[in-house]
């Protein structure tokens, strides 16, 4: 039985690795809608590959690229914000929301307030509006499937279980490729040893956010969103491997855990084929070749950006919003070479101390606290000292 899908953020990591998926499945669905914020050529072949009914380059700037691209096909182009929310309101079975930033919060709650199925992989749509989306999601009887590995490992552990017997939460952090690295040498890190992930292959921006554990505080946050377990049962463990990609603890003493392949097409397939099971390319895992998995500890004192996020979700209302926005331009300046390594949580840090707005109650709330905690954060980084 076909079914229809709609990817928001096409030609990013998740949606590539998304369509790879659908390629391989080519009679089971019919592409509705593809986005990109500027890839025109790209986004085009794409659109044409799979006979896309429209192709949306958020970006206006790049619609004249787009069109020529498409020319002498009957695929629609468009562009603009609104129209990446127009194609995200088409009815579909399922879409994917993969638009990185705060770009993708319009779209992915036009999405939610259709109704269907959001396989969501944007972080910023938990983060900075959880109590915005996670209301919109009740009203409109929408589905929420998660697409980050941790969050999908701790979905598909869920299955066949009780929220109410949860005893615990724990997910599973790499470390990144600074681990084992010294606060010396952490002050002395390069944008290119911060992206060098040791186990995912991640564009530049989640990959520092590993290296520092922000990406772990901020799933901690959509955690809580999806997971209504308490935030003191939410807990975070070290596993360098990337094997094992959550755990839930239930009240009888069991745990169990999702192990995998580190390949994001594991966890997109799920959210795929659910309630169902399909076939990936992925090789299996061999155990015994792996020969072992270890966990630690976290260092909070080396790695500071877990308790940032623990404390501003703690906090509710806009601090995690506040949390995002300072880290996404913290991350910039550092990727720019404007900044140390450890002074990027440090600017979300002081960015917090000094901006505590009233908990937004819609998306426009939520945009404007984004935009004004990133003012704030790019005043720090004026004054604060490159290294």
């Amino acid at each position: 039985m076909t079914r229809s899908i709609s990817i928001l953020g096409a030609t990013g990591s998740v949606g590539a690795s998304t369509l790879d998926l659908v390629r391989r499945n080519r009679d089971e669905w019919r592409v509705v809608a593809l986005t990109a914020n500027c890839s025109a050529r790209e986004l085009a072949a794409l659109a044409r590959e799979f006979d896309a009914e429209i192709a949306v380059v958020g970006d206006e700037a790049c619609l004249r690229d787009l069109r020529e691209a498409l020319s002498g096909s009957e695929i629609e182009a468009a562009g603009g914000p609104s129209a990446l929310c127009e194609a995200a309101s088409r009815p579909v079975d399922l879409t994917v929301a993969a638009i990185v930033g705060c770009a993708g919060l319009r779209p992915t709650m036009t999405a939610i307030r259709r109704g269907g199925a959001i396989a969501l992989a944007n972080k910023e749509a938990l983060v900075s509006a959880g109590d915005v989306m996670t209301a919109a999601v009740a009203q409109h009887g929408a589905t929420l499937l998660p697409v980050d590995s941790e969050h999908n490992a701790i979905f598909q552990c869920l299955q066949g279980g009780r929220i109410e017997d949860v005893r615990a939460i724990t997910l599973t952090a790499s470390g990144g490729p600074l681990r084992t690295w010294t606060a010396e040498q952490l002050a002395l890190a390069t944008p290119a040893q911060a992206v060098a992930h040791p186990n995912w292959s991640m564009g530049a921006k989640i990959s520092v956010d590993s290296a520092t554990m922000m990406n772990k505080g901020l799933e901690f946050i959509e955690a809580h969103h999806l997971f209504p377990v308490g935030l003191e049962a939410l807990r975070i463990i070290v596993h360098p491997q990337s094997v094992v990609h959550s755990m839930v603890e239930y009240r009888d003493g069991s745990t169990l855990a999702q192990l995998g392949p580190s390949d994001m097409r594991v966890p997109i397939a799920s959210c795929l084929a659910y309630p169902a099971r399909m076939d990936t390319p992925c090789a299996p895992l061999d155990l015994a070749a792996l020969g072992s998995l270890t966990f630690e500890p976290l260092d909070e004192v080396r790695f500071p950006a877990t308790r940032l996020a623990r404390e501003a979700a703690h906090a509710g209302g806009a601090s995690p919003a506040v949390l995002n926005a300072a880290n996404e331009v913290a991350v910039a300046a550092f990727l720019a070479g404007q900044m140390a390594f450890t002074r990027i949580a440090l600017v979300v840090e002081q960015t917090l101390e000094r901006y505590t707005p009233m908990a937004p109650s819609s998306l426009d709330d939520v945009l404007g606290v984004d935009a004004e905690a990133r003012s704030r954060a790019r005043e720090l980084l004026e004054t604060m000292p490159i290294g």
